[in-house]
């Protein structure tokens, strides 16, 4: 038997580069004729905030990485990925002022700035101008008295120059004014003042016509409008703490005034000031970005929330309650003890786990809940009901991840108020995240102990699960649920690692396992088995190991397929290299969150099943492999394993309206030419299956 060779070295896609190639693909929504137009105009919002976590966190890695000489990042890396950030920025903004704005003019649907305004129009917006604005603003004259203020990251600020002296007789020139984040962006006209329109101002738009006022006696010679990025990772070095929580907590005031990394005025800004800004922020011309329009698109989702006008909007979409499955208003513990049961979100409701949870802290025989937290919310019923078994005096554990990036707040608040009722809580292991998600119940049943258990690919929060698919599993299932508990165990107590009975648990054994099972794949395509077929659902992948595996696996004969929602770094497509292998991205009105992971190297047999499929918490990247609690379980009901692929691969793969394909060169093309002309696409086909009832 011939000897496996190594994958032919190949030059991987740059990740900074193929995070900004998926916003492009959100953007590509916004230009969708059959996405209803407030919905186009939400896509851009979205790309706004996605490029703003983009600095905050991968660029601003980036950088970092660029000053260390052991890194293999380089400056040419950090210029091609600021290119390329500029250019989708730009396309950004010229979707917003070309594309939307004349199609919300056509719905009578109108922003108005100063020179728009008529005279009464002009009345009302100094009047709100006195009364809700100009009280908050605090104007900065900028001496050796008043040195430049503290911008907070992505606050909003102008900076004007004033003509004369001050009335001091000094000649300070410039002033920074602090725009409070309380104040509302987007402020609607009463309709008395809209001539039968909607009509909106900016609040950038209100303060820049009555900026003069903030100066008596000087005149506003030039002015703009301002926003710092700046790091935003929490650094904290968990070795040298005594208490996580505590860190945090001071770690949350500090982290709004990092190093900045970007800098956003309007195109109309004077070089003069420009130039000051970035020599403030100590920041190269690179970082500066001119935008024609406001400098935080993300707060034109006031303007979306305001808007009455339905039939601009998505048709409302009510998950099912999977009625055939999980009778309502009824035990869902004694459902459990007779089969396991799968949800499929947002397609289904999230309810089920709720009331599961619900069911489980009104019980008397219900002893012990434990559950992971990654994201939850600042508001959520699945908390307030932890909180209320611990008051009952159940055994509750939560395990709670602190370091869920921009959550942390949030769970910081809730570890609190679990702990104040007695509740048991951790923060799981010291340098890894726990992101995993497991609900565990124990009950007394017959004098025994039994245990319940839902595992997620998705996260614990009733409102992104209905934005976002994933699956979720309802099991008493006594290997899955002695897992669960026995990960738990091991978050609680950091006692030695032992293998589950069936989860993949990482950092443990999750990685080597799904290596092993495309070495698998691979050998049954060398051996010559025709059907060898890999087809992996994930968020993103960026693991080199993994990255190779899949290759060799290709090259071998396999047929792969990666549905890789955001930054995949393998380029597909490659002549002897990667053409076995084609990567698609579906990006429609849900995000898509699920992951699966499908392996088949023989036919079935009673001695091998020939193939396995995993649903899991992990995408294919170091961190999670390496640097997080993550789990893995297989789906071995094979009727439930067969609707996986029925709903969560097979529609993914004949998608050809919301789905892009990537290229050998980093760039996606979508599958259906321009997108809503026809097409087939996977998500409203689910929608549609179950929208029907059972």
């Amino acid at each position: 038997m011939t000897t496996a060779q190594p994958p032919t070295p190949l030059k991987l896609l740059n990740r900074e580069q193929a995070i900004l190639e998926f916003n492009r693909r959100v953007l590509a929504q916004a230009q969708r004729e059959d996405v209803p137009l407030l919905e186009r105009l939400r896509y851009v919002c979205i790309v706004s905030s996605n490029l703003d976590e983009f600095f905050e966190v991968r660029f601003a890695d980036m950088l970092e990485a660029a000053r260390d000489p052991l890194s293999t990042v380089t400056g040419q890396d950090v210029e091609r990925v600021g290119r390329a950030a500029h250019t989708l920025i730009d396309e950004q903004y010229h979707v917003f002022n070309e594309q939307l704005m004349p199609l919300l003019l056509k719905q009578r649907i109108v922003i108005l700035n100063h020179a728009d305004r008529d005279e009464a129009q002009r009345g009302w917006v100094g009047k709100f101008f006195e009364r809700e604005v100009k009280p908050l603003l605090v104007p900065v004259g900028l001496d050796p008295a008043h040195p430049f203020p503290q911008v907070a990251n992505k606050s909003l600020h102008f900076i004007a120059r004033l003509s004369g002296k001050d009335a001091f007789g000094r000649d300070n020139r410039i002033a920074i004014v602090k725009v409070p984040r309380v104040l509302p962006r987007v402020i609607k006209l009463p309709a008395h003042l809209s001539e039968g329109r909607q009509a909106f101002v900016l609040l950038t738009s209100v303060i820049r016509a009555h900026l003069e006022e903030l100066f008596p006696g000087r005149k506003v010679e030039a002015f703009s409008q301002f926003r710092v990025t700046r790091d935003s990772d929490l650094e904290v070095d968990e070795e040298e703490i005594a208490n996580l929580r505590h860190a945090l907590r001071s770690g949350l005031t500090t982290r709004h005034f990092g190093r900045a990394v970007r800098l956003e005025v309007v195109n109309t800004c004077p070089t003069e000031l420009s130039e000051f800004l970035l020599e403030q922020f100590g920041l190269p011309h690179a970082a500066l970005y001119r935008v024609n329009g406001p400098v935080n698109l993300v707060r034109l989702n006031e303007l979306i929330d305001q808007t009455d006008a339905p039939g601009l909007r998505f048709k409302p979409f009510e998950p099912a309650w999977p009625t055939g499955r999980l009778p309502r208003h009824k035990s869902i513990f004694d459902k459990l003890r007779k089969g396991d049961v799968l949800l499929h979100h947002p397609f289904e409701s999230f309810e089920p786990v709720v009331q599961l949870l619900r069911e489980a802290v009104n019980d008397p025989d219900v002893l012990a809940i434990k559950q992971t937290i990654y994201r939850t919310g600042a508001k959520s019923e699945l908390m307030d009901l932890l909180i209320e078994a611990a008051r009952r005096g159940k055994e509750v554990m939560a395990v709670v991840e602190l370091k869920a990036r921009f959550d942390e707040e949030a769970n910081i608040n809730w570890a609190e108020r679990l702990e104040a009722v007695g509740a048991q809580v951790v923060y799981g292991i010291v340098g890894y995240k726990t992101h995993a998600k497991l609900l565990l119940i124990t009950r007394r049943e017959g004098g025994k102990l039994r245990r319940y258990a839902h595992i997620s690919t998705g996260n614990y929060n009733p409102k992104t699960a209905r934005l976002y698919t994933d699956l979720g599993l309802l099991t008493a299932d006594a290997d899955l649920t002695a897992d669960a508990d026995s990960v738990f165990r091991q978050l609680a107590s950091l006692g030695k690692f032992k293998s589950p009975r069936r989860m993949l648990l990482a950092p443990f054994n999750m990685h080597s396992r799904m290596v092993e099972l495309l070495g698998q794949v691979e050998a049954a395509a060398r051996a010559g088995y025709k059907a060898a077929r890999v087809v992996v659902k994930i968020n993103a992948l960026t693991d080199a190991e993994l990255i190779h595996a899949l290759l060799k696996a290709a090259q071998a004969g396999a047929k792969v397929d990666l549905i890789v929602r955001g930054a995949c770094m393998l380029p597909p497509g490659l002549p002897g290299v990667s053409d076995n292998i084609v990567v698609r991205s579906v990006v429609g009105r849900f995000l898509e969150h699920t992951r699966v992971c499908y392996f088949r190297w023989a036919e079935g047999s009673d001695s091998d099943p020939g193939e396995a499929l995993f649903l899991s918490s992990a995408d294919w990247m170091s961190r999670n492999m390496f640097r997080r609690i993550e789990v893995a379980w297989p789906v071995l009901d094979a009727r439930l394993r067969q609707r996986v692929i029925d709903e969560a691969l097979q529609p993914y793969l004949h998608d050809t309206l919301d789905a892009w394909q990537l290229g050998p060169d980093g760039h996606s093309v979508r599958i259906g030419g321009d997108g809503g002309k026809g097409g087939v696409s996977a998500q409203q086909a689910l929608m549609r299956r179950y929208s029907d009832p059972e």
